[in-house]
């Protein structure tokens, strides 16, 4: 049976954990004080992976929230992290204490030769993050949409390297109203490769959905708002996976 995976969110703006709805700095909620705490919180629940995002560090193009992001992959859970990862520093910075994985978002779209070289030096240490507004990826913390198809951007990284996306479909991200199945499973099909869903998932029975699809290349949710807001605790989200 594939491996499927459950990926707690950690969205951090101001030292704080917010959500925001469908990626609008204007729409956001605190859901804590501390990502440290949060994640440990995580932790003791059974998380193996938690999902770390710099918002600010997103919409300033540079590391603002790292401190947080380090102390949490102290605490024996891996950590991937994406937001204001825009050089290989960054990438080392993380790499060097203790981040399991980084994400890249709007470089895969700015500058492809950079990517294509990070994928070559750091392997599937190197996760892409695809967002996508109807179809087409969004870049810049979400503030700009591209002309570029999301299966398109896929199948270039893919041979470039990838092992990894994070897909994103912004129309349901902090909706909780299900996530967009099809679109991810249409990523694991054009590329070949992991394709981890993120937004919108509201219920144990969405995460079921998604595991349907774990033998298709679908290899995890990234779950957030249905955590803050008590529709299932993580524990239960781990359970209903194992089960299935």
């Amino acid at each position: 049976m594939a491996a499927f995976t459950i990926y707690p969110a950690i969205d951090m703006r101001g030292g704080k954990c917010v959500r925001l709805l469908q990626g609008d700095y204007n729409k956001e909620t605190v859901y804590g004080d501390s990502p440290v705490a949060m994640a440990e919180q995580f932790a003791a629940q059974g998380a193996e992976w938690i999902h770390m995002v710099d918002l600010d560090g997103a919409k300033e193009g540079r590391r603002v929230n790292d401190r947080f992001v380090i102390e949490a992959a102290c605490l024996g859970v891996n950590v991937q992290v994406g937001g204001g990862i825009r050089t290989e520093e960054d990438i080392v910075y993380y790499l060097e204490n203790g981040v399991a994985r980084v994400i890249l978002g709007s470089a895969a779209i700015a500058d492809p030769p950079f990517v294509k070289k990070m994928l070559q030096t750091y392997g599937r240490r190197i996760v892409i993050g695809i967002d996508a507004r109807d179809g087409f990826v969004a870049t810049e913390g979400w503030l700009a949409t591209s002309n570029v198809k999301a299966e398109e951007l896929g199948r270039m990284l893919a041979e470039a390297g990838v092992e990894t996306f994070i897909f994103t479909d912004i129309a349901t991200d902090g909706t909780l109203s299900g996530p967009n199945i099809a679109a991810a499973v249409r990523l694991a099909e054009a590329t070949g490769k992991e394709v981890i869903a993120s937004g919108g998932v509201s219920s144990l029975d969405d995460l079921r959905a998604l595991c349907q699809y774990a033998g298709q290349g679908i290899g995890g949710a990234i779950v957030g708002k249905a955590l803050y807001t008590n529709q299932f605790t993580l524990a239960e989200a781990l359970k209903a996976v194992s089960e299935r």
